[in-house]
């Protein structure tokens, strides 16, 4: 891998100021990032043009883009969604499996965990993966499958990844339905996060699952219960308790921009974390496709099974990202907290992720003046280019 120096920046640091500088690569890390001029190098020269250089984003919620989903259990099918993501500015990602059978689900994990820090693909960097039910409230199912749905089983995650839990980092469930929590302790214990989602959960239960080790609110305020003056459920828990970690989709569908603005300012960057929530529909022109053998309607921003219930997004991370900085008005520090910052933090990986630093990975999404993407580096590749 050729050194690299890219001049020319704006340059975003950890604290949220922004210098004019350079940033020099070595070996896919960030070695130097100076205000002065760096001579006397060895590698390429790339021009930044005046672009702000922002930590690459990070999807901890994704299920497929340009017509291919992780669940597909297939090579070419993740090697596509690996090489199509820095264009919106994603430089690492969970892979988001769905409720299906278990073979199924294995299947897909067992494909997939080759591309767990393996960067002889060019792209994207998988860092685990997200497990989104099957462990949910069969009222609160949205686009997941009925019949596969089961209640919380320690055995067969196990069976899944093994004893250790080897490459899992999240686990949605439905708190309720996970007796005395064993799950949730079950998960923390092993350094899994515990996110409620597709949940009939009170407001009581999330406050007693956190006691055990519950951290996340999976696509914040979709498929929860939401707020009642006598019942504030699972949305009021995510707006009162400050150490939960909202998802959110930035779409102006799954949420309103009223909503957006609410969340912004009475949760704010500390807590939110940036999805997609993508399907294979994602890149791909307006029609129909597939989520879990069930045939979804995309029509501009909307994905739909038949009966109207929203499908998942079509979603780019970018888009969330400029939605939610001009709804809420943010400043570039919260804009690099929401899309990267607090995903590194959450997942363990903030010592060489989510920010730019000296030793981390060489990820960096290099937006001009509108918010628009014209260069991604992954681990100091170039990936993704406008021009």
């Amino acid at each position: 891998m050729a050194d690299k120096l890219i001049r020319n920046l704006q340059i975003c640091l950890e604290d949220g100021s922004v210098i004019r500088g350079e940033v020099f690569i070595q070996n896919g890390k960030i070695s130097r990032i100076s205000e002065m001029p760096i001579e006397n190098y060895d590698g390429e020269e790339f021009d930044g043009n005046g672009n702000l250089a922002l930590p690459g984003f990070i999807d901890q919620h994704i299920h497929g883009a340009i017509g291919e989903d992780f669940m597909d259990g297939k090579l070419h099918a993740t090697e596509k969604i690996v090489q199509y993501l820095p264009s919106e500015g994603t430089t690492s990602f969970l892979a988001t499996t769905m409720t299906h059978s278990p073979d199924h689900i294995q299947n897909a994990i067992n494909l997939n965990q080759q591309f767990i820090g393996n960067h002889s693909f060019k792209g994207a960097d998988m860092l685990g993966f997200h497990l989104e039910g099957p462990f949910i409230h069969p009222e609160q199912a949205g686009a997941q499958p009925l019949q596969y749905i089961r209640k919380p089983s320690i055995e067969m995650v196990k069976e899944w990844f093994g004893s250790e839990l080897d490459g899992l980092k999240i686990v949605t469930l439905a708190p309720e339905l996970d007796t005395n929590f064993e799950m949730i302790n079950f998960l923390k214990n092993h350094q899994v996060l515990s996110s409620a989602g597709h949940t009939k959960a009170s407001f009581e239960i999330i406050e007693s699952a956190q006691q055990h080790g519950l951290t996340n609110l999976t696509h914040f305020t979709n498929a929860m219960t939401g707020l009642h003056h006598r019942e504030i459920g699972v949305v009021g828990a995510g707006f009162m308790n400050n150490s939960l970690f909202c998802e959110v989709i930035a779409d102006g569908v799954h949420l309103s921009t009223k909503m957006l603005k609410m969340i912004g300012k009475f949760i704010g960057s500390d807590r939110i974390i940036l999805i997609t929530d993508s399907m294979r529909a994602k890149g791909l022109p307006d029609g129909t496709y597939t989520l879990a053998d069930q045939d979804v309607t995309v029509v501009g921003p909307k994905a739909t099974l038949r009966n109207g219930t929203l499908a998942g997004s079509v979603l780019r991370m970018i888009d969330g990202v400029k939605l939610m900085k001009d709804v809420c008005d943010l400043s570039i520090h919260d804009i690099q907290k929401i899309s990267s910052m607090n995903a590194a933090k959450q997942l363990g990986v903030f010592d060489r992720k989510g920010s730019l630093q000296v030793g981390k990975d060489a990820d960096l999404v290099l937006l001009n003046e509108e918010f628009e993407i014209q260069h991604t580096f992954c681990l100091g590749e170039l990936c993704f280019s406008i021009n």
